[in-house]
């Protein structure tokens, strides 16, 4: 019996990480697509030149060989054979999870290699916007010390009430390093966690916890349900200076919203990871000296990636030795495999 095939898209950057997916030869053939563009790709999917690939190792940056992973894309390699697809990065936004299902594609991702370098990205942005940090070191680089005029006065943590929306890996980790700040800490989440997995955080109604915050953080995945799920209505029912921390996708805010919610003062300072068109930013947030911006960086250390690239191999092995990935998406808990 032939091997089964594994299909890599994008690179693995790591050499240990390189040497244990290239250990997977013993058990199947390695396959990598001559395409560099969505047009191309898809018209090699056509072609069968993956027919028989069981699995496949995908990066994020892999979106500019292959475009979003949805469509036309999905049924050609299900009708290929890929049962696994192996996503490395926690969110799994590149991916329309409804037509993998559909293709009978099992989609996996990361999610909890990346807990601790997000969170500390998190806590990062938290403290430079409370802090009013943003504009004075811009200021200092061009020479102009703290500026030409003070900047405003920031705020100490300590005190304070942090909202975390989204309780899982990330947003626990952040919970435990806001708390050693002297912060309180509620939560909201689609389900209220156990006193023991919460640390004994409050947990609060999504209305509840916008009108009680200080400061909030989005810790989601993006999809249909977290798509602008912060936007005009939900800054109306915001504290007058609250401090908005996004370390989670960018369309989960609706940026044009928070850019009037600043310029306002509903919205005191943002500290921000991510963004709705990266890597294109809203030009009013450029623009405004209360925003601390960072071009995603969250996982962007050598110990984190090095972690996420073997969990990616990891689940590429068990997809192909036990028909099962490690980290399936929540979407498909319980779906069948499809052969």
């Amino acid at each position: 019996m032939s091997k089964p095939k594994v299909l890599l898209l994008g690179e693995i950057e790591h050499q240990s990480a390189k040497e244990s997916f290239d250990s997977l030869s013993s058990i199947a053939e390695h396959v990598t697509p001559k395409s560099d563009n969505p047009s191309d790709f898809l018209k090699e999917c056509r072609s069968g030149a993956f027919n028989g690939v069981r699995a496949a190792y995908r990066t994020f940056n892999s979106v500019k060989i292959t475009g979003r992973i949805e469509g036309e894309v999905c049924e050609e390699l299900g009708k290929a054979g890929l049962r696994f697809l192996a996503h490395n990065g926690a969110g799994y936004d590149q991916c329309n999870i409804p037509d993998c299902t559909k293709a009978g594609i099992h989609v996996s991702n990361v999610p909890t290699a990346v807990d601790a370098a997000t969170a500390d990205t998190a806590l990062f942005l938290m403290l430079g916007a409370l802090r009013m940090f943003a504009s004075p070191i811009m200021n200092l680089r061009k020479g102009e010390f703290r500026g030409k005029t003070p900047p405003p006065l920031g705020h100490d943590p300590e005190g304070k009430i942090v909202g975390i929306v989204g309780m899982g890996g990330i947003g626990r980790d952040f919970k435990k390093k806001a708390e050693a700040l002297g912060m309180k800490v509620q939560y909201h989440n689609r389900s209220k966690l156990s006193d023991e997995m919460s640390g004994g955080a409050k947990y609060a109604g999504f209305e509840e916890l916008l009108g009680t915050s200080d400061v909030i953080s989005l810790n989601v995945p993006l999809n249909n349900s977290t798509h602008h799920m912060i936007s005009t209505p939900q800054f109306s029912k915001m504290k007058d200076g609250v401090v908005i921390v996004n370390t989670a996708r960018g369309a989960v805010i609706d940026e044009a919203a928070l850019v009037k919610a600043l310029s306002d003062g509903k919205v005191f300072s943002a500290g921000l990871d991510v963004y709705e068109e990266e890597p294109k930013i809203h030009q009013g947030l450029v623009d405004n000296s209360h925003v601390l911006l960072l071009p995603h960086m969250g996982t962007w250390t050598y110990e984190t990636q090095e972690k996420m690239e073997h969990f990616v191999v990891a689940n590429v092995r068990s997809a192909l030795e036990t028909g099962k990935l490690k980290s399936p998406v929540h979407e498909q808990q319980d779906m069948p495999l499809k052969d």
